[in-house]
């Protein structure tokens, strides 16, 4: 009775010594520059918290889990203005203790940060540029990426049209650099997957007022004219990431033709409807706390804060030192209700992940289709595959 009595109160004593341990705080920062508004239709202009509240949402699930292990988990969040300099922005946010870096930044300002950090041990995580350099010649071995790139979104559309067999293209591409970037990405992905692209054409913007009150009478005559003359074709494939002329072609060609690519069957990460694999959950989650919808923007976001708490808990550290090498180690993965957890390409820091097809309401399909094989992953068939890459990590 007497050892009995002496063991309950040295489990007091000690998890009464537990509860006074602080806990382990860990920062991680988000570093962004505001989100370009100009987008042809109303309702896809992004919220002021795009990204930011898919970051926010995930700093409580990790906290949900590390209060069990004496963790707690802060976001600072870091607003660029047109004239700030983001390496001084790191420099504050790694002044404050923060060794993990969420960044929405376009890609010239992604690399002056990532030069700048490796003096401050600093690693970053991409959850918003596109461009393939950033993963190709111009990796860098503390940019992590969540983000998808240019060629796994066009990758992802080729497979789905090659398996409708439409492998007839045309290529209708905008004037702006980003434009023609995707372009490269979907002609690519056509020669991959056996398309063929019977012709191509360009869409110059001239500039202009995007809404006046003859706007949709204008549009309606515009776009058959633009459209009239092609060769016999499955679809019409859009690479305008400017938001200048795509989203005006579906139902306005002059041969009655689907539309994909940035517009119609669009290639994205997430979208308002996608139910699958529980994602219902998180949806009805993020729609309670900030009264919208969840974007790829925000999903992109959460992955990346969910992949440094998941590291702490499985390094069962907030060394950051300790967390990196366990994201970089081949026993990584994590959960985004995506049907497979998601790994990290070794050779370019690039997170692997479905893509799904979205057509505006509902979620057509998700890629990499069946049929469409690997000898390491399926998700490898999108995007720049190993032997293909010009990526030496540093």
């Amino acid at each position: 009775m007497l050892r009995l009595l002496l063991g309950i109160c040295a489990l007091i004593a000690s998890s009464a010594a537990g509860l006074s341990e602080q806990p382990l705080e860990i920062k991680i920062g988000y570093l962004r520059q505001a989100p370009s508004r100009i987008r042809i239709s109303l309702i896809d202009i992004p919220a002021g918290n795009d990204g930011l509240a898919g970051a926010q949402l995930a700093t409580e699930d990790d906290n949900a889990t590390g209060r069990f292990l004496n963790q707690r988990y802060t976001l600072i969040d870091k607003l660029l203005g047109e004239g700030d300099d983001p390496v001084a922005a790191m420099n504050s946010l790694a002044d404050q203790g923060v060794s993990f870096i969420v960044t929405n930044l376009d890609a010239d300002r992604l690399l002056k940060v990532a030069d700048a950090g490796l003096a401050r041990s600093e690693t970053l995580i991409n959850v918003s540029a596109l461009d393939e350099r950033l993963r190709e010649q111009d990796c860098r071995g503390n940019v992590i990426h969540v983000a998808p790139t240019r060629s796994m979104l066009a990758d992802a559309l080729a497979q789905y049209l090659i398996w409708k067999k439409w492998r007839k293209w045309v290529l209708l591409k905008g004037s702006h650099e980003n434009d023609v970037l995707f372009a490269d990405a979907l002609r690519h992905a056509a020669i991959r997957f056996g398309a063929k692209i019977v012709e191509e054409r360009e869409f110059k913007d001239s500039g202009g007022a995007r809404r006046t009150d003859s706007g949709v009478a204008e549009i309606q005559r515009q776009m058959p004219v633009v459209t009239q003359g092609l060769p016999d074709h499955d679809v019409l494939v859009a690479a305008d990431e400017s938001e200048v002329f795509a989203g005006y072609l579906p139902y306005r060609t002059w041969d009655p033709r689907p539309v994909a690519g940035s517009a119609g069957l669009v290639p994205t990460t997430w979208n308002a409807a996608f139910d699958q694999w529980g994602a219902v959950q998180l949806q009805n989650r993020f729609t309670k706390a900030f009264s919208r919808p969840m974007t790829a923007q925000d999903i992109q976001a959460w992955t990346a804060v969910r992949m440094i708490g998941e590291a702490a808990v499985r390094a069962n550290s907030g060394e950051p030192g300790k967390m990196l090498a366990y994201i970089k180690s081949p026993e990584f993965s994590v959960a985004a209700f995506k049907g497979q957890k998601l790994t990290l390409r070794d050779w370019n820091l690039q997170l692997r992940q479905p893509i799904l097809l979205f057509d505006g309401r509902n979620t057509v399909s998700v890629s990499p289709q069946e049929g469409f094989l690997h000898q390491v992953s399926a998700l490898d068939t999108l995007g720049l595959d190993r032997p293909e890459t010009k990526c030496k990590l540093k």
